[in-house]
């Protein structure tokens, strides 16, 4: 057999015995690998055949150091988080062994590290992994999309961070994952240096950044592929009742991937792309949220399990976002997540191009693609004006993404409302000092050839480079409204393109107990946007962020959500009584109410977008240049 790493194993093997039973990878399934072993890599099993007390057992053959202690990490946070989960919470029974299997000296030193003594002899650490999806920590809860699952036999979610760590400052030395799995399995993943077998994959990674960067899904395969633009694109489904097929959502995929194709060039900067899709089954998750984790060559989804006729929609947003960010952050990025410390995170300044721009460039190609209409379009961006409202208007962007891990943690939610308004209002300004011929997608497109995946920016030069891009009054417009605590110029911007900023119209709100109503895609849930609380119904009992499980004995699915919402809304009309089962988001406590929901009409803080109709024919140009129409 020519297989290198086969070698390694036979010699692992009576080390591998004094721990637990570890079959050895079939031999058979590997002889096509030539690839010569790597001395110095860190090489990691994992036996998904194994379920334990709902937990994995790791081992990481460590490579050779000469020091003489050295400390083994987890992450406590990872890019594209903004949240430290210490995942090291998540490790039980850690042990390290000399190459005979005598146990070294350990002593913790956080949640996330262990400093391992007569660090010479290490050969191998071996600890127990529990998944983060069951986790009983309700004030630190993982979003599902950045977090683990083991669920045997069904579905494990292996986002790698959470599984293997690293010793501490040697992280850019080769991975090399050899994984054991049920058989009929198939691994999802954007991983380019993937071997698999009937019954176990080796998967290899560069250093440790690339397999943090690369989830793996790993269920009976329900898969499709795509060719877009030069791309090979997977698209892997996991729906727990089979209400959806990979099959029907890459068609919702694909007619993003065109667009996007085209609004970048004509092709993708990628050569491979995973998206994986986990489904839940029900109306809540564990988190109460759901949604997605971009990658460089792949991207992770939560939803909930619904028909591809309540779920397309949800898919096109999110996937549009999530891809995008094969522009921002895979190819324009500071030196802070260029060289990302996962033990001691330092952010960056410029969350409002990270996440704000791929925000709003997803709803901007699905309108220059005729996805969807103009009025929908308007619709997207009067939301997010409402939505910046809940936020410090103030506080400058750059010093909230700087403190948005501790001090401005309340704010993070703005990136994705104020954030891509703040391209917006970029865009169109761009558009009008160049008489249409220059926006956001060409500054996107230079700042990427200038950098690069592997060429950073410094943080505090952005702004001066993105004037000499462009023009003096961009530099000026970042310091004011991006690094300053200026309001954005929203008004201004929108009428350059036709569109009238009305900050009077009257509007018609379904309240109930003196909260908006809202229906989401899987729920109806209640804010407290409201300036006039003459809805409001003594004892209702509701509070802000609160869901409605069920109206009127019927509980809300994914399927029904709209119809439910609709019927609220006619029963406000009517003045009749509702039957409700809500539920706390803080506690997840449900309790009945009965209330009477109000058609009420705001016009104090309220704002309606719509097109102006004397528009004059340079309003009507630079909207065209602006949108394609």
């Amino acid at each position: 057999m020519q297989f290198q790493q086969l070698k390694m194993l036979k010699k692992l093997l009576p080390l591998f015995a004094l721990i637990f039973s570890l079959p050895l990878l079939a031999q058979v399934e590997y002889e096509e690998d030539n690839g010569a072993e790597d001395k110095k890599a860190y090489r990691c099993f994992v036996d998904l055949t194994k379920v334990h007390d709902d937990k994995l057992t790791v081992l990481v053959y460590t490579p050779k150091t000469e020091n003489t202690t050295v400390e083994y990490r987890i992450p406590r946070m990872v890019p594209g988080t903004y949240s430290v989960y210490d995942f090291g919470r998540f490790v039980s029974n850690f042990t390290a062994f000399d190459s005979r299997g005598k146990k070294l000296t350990v002593t913790p030193t956080d949640k996330d590290g262990w400093l391992i003594a007569d660090a010479k002899n290490l050969t191998m650490v071996s600890y127990d992994v529990e998944d983060t999806w069951d986790s009983e920590d309700k004030e630190n809860f993982v979003f599902e999309p950045a977090g683990t699952n083991i669920q045997a036999d069904t579905n494990f979610v292996l986002n790698n961070f959470g599984f293997f760590g690293y010793l501490k400052d040697l992280k850019e030395i080769p991975y090399e994952l050899y994984i054991t799995k049920p058989t009929g399995f198939y691994a999802s993943t954007g991983a380019a240096n993937l071997t698999s077998g009937k019954t176990a994959d080796i998967i290899k990674f560069d250093n440790y950044h690339q397999l943090a960067d690369s989830p793996i899904m790993y269920c009976q395969p329900d898969t499709a592929w795509l060719n877009v633009g030069g791309a090979k694109i997977l698209v892997s489904v996991y729906s727990p009742n089979k209400k959806v097929t990979s099959k029907e959502l890459a068609t919702n995929i694909n007619q993003i991937l065109v667009a996007q194709k085209d609004y970048l060039g004509g092709t993708l900067p990628v050569k491979k792309y995973a998206f994986i899709i986990n489904l839940y089954s029900g109306l809540f998750s564990r988190s109460g949220s759901y949604g997605a984790l971009e990658h460089s060559y792949s991207s992770f989804y939560f939803l909930p399990e619904a028909n591809v006729d309540n779920l397309s929609q949800s898919v096109k947003d999110i996937s549009a976002h999530e891809f995008f960010h094969i522009v921002t952050p895979l190819n324009i990025h500071s030196e802070e997540i260029q060289f990302f410390d996962y033990d001691n995170p330092k952010m960056s300044a410029h969350l409002w191009m990270y996440e704000g721009t791929t925000e709003y460039a997803a709803s901007l190609v699905q309108i220059k693609a005729g996805l969807i209409t103009l009025d929908d379009y308007i619709t997207v961006l009067q939301d997010k004006i409402g939505g910046a409202k809940k936020y410090n208007d103030t506080l400058p962007f750059t010093t909230m993404s700087l403190g948005v891990l501790d001090k401005y943690e309340d704010q993070y939610g703005n990136v994705y409302e104020k954030g891509a308004l703040i391209s917006l209002c970029l865009d169109i300004k761009l558009r009008s000092l160049s008489d249409g011929k220059y926006g956001i997608q060409n500054l996107m497109a230079d700042l990427s050839k200038k950098y690069g995946k592997d060429k950073p920016f410094k943080d505090n030069e952005l702004f001066d480079e993105i004037t000499r891009l462009t023009y003096p009054e961009i530099g000026v417009f970042l310091k004011t409204y991006v690094g300053g605590n200026k309001p954005l110029p929203i008004k201004d911007m929108v009428e350059l393109v036709g569109i009238a900023y009305d900050n009077q119209s009257a509007d018609k709100r379904l309240v109930i107990g003196g909260r908006q109503a809202f229906a989401g895609s899987n729920a109806i849930f209640i804010d407290d946007r409201l300036v006039d609380d003459s809805g409001a119904v003594k004892g209702c009992m509701l509070e802000a962020d609160d869901v409605i499980v069920a109206i009127d004995g019927k509980r809300i699915t994914p399927d029904n959500v709209d119809a439910l919402f609709t019927t609220l809304k006619d029963k406000a009309v009517q003045g009749q009584q509702v039957t409700m089962v809500a539920r706390h988001n803080y506690n997840n406590e449900e309790f009945t109410l009965t209330c009477t929901p109000k058609l009420i009409h705001i016009a104090s803080g309220s704002l309606t977008l719509k097109l102006n109709p004397n528009a004059t024919p340079k309003q009507l140009s630079l909207r065209k240049a602006w949108i394609g129409q």
